[in-house]
């Protein structure tokens, strides 16, 4: 049995850009179908690089959020800001660029 086609989503350099829920479904089901490794080596790559440019658009969507509320929390002045700690058990690196 083969494999079927994951559904792709378009991102931001397309048209319209998923909304972090839709990506993150998406990513999901990326990283299932890699799990279970039974995709041909070229669509596994395709699936990675996807997953890959997924992972940065919820990372930029997360970031934008994290922007906002750290701007209404200084306009309302009544709570204290606390910067964001990233843990280090992630992988991947660094902020998206």
């Amino acid at each position: 049995m083969s494999p079927t086609p994951f559904k792709e989503i378009p991102l931001a350099r397309d048209t319209k850009a998923p909304d972090f829920e839709q990506a993150l479904a998406e990513l999901e089901g990326l990283v299932e179908r890699l799990e279970h490794g039974d995709l041909p080596l070229d669509e596994a790559l395709k699936a990675f690089e996807r997953g890959v440019a997924l992972t940065r658009h919820c990372q930029a969507s997360l970031q934008a959020a994290q922007q906002k509320v750290e701007i209404l929390l200084k306009r309302g002045g009544k709570a204290e800001i606390e910067p964001f700690e990233e843990s280090g058990d992630e992988s991947g690196g660094g902020p998206a660029p």
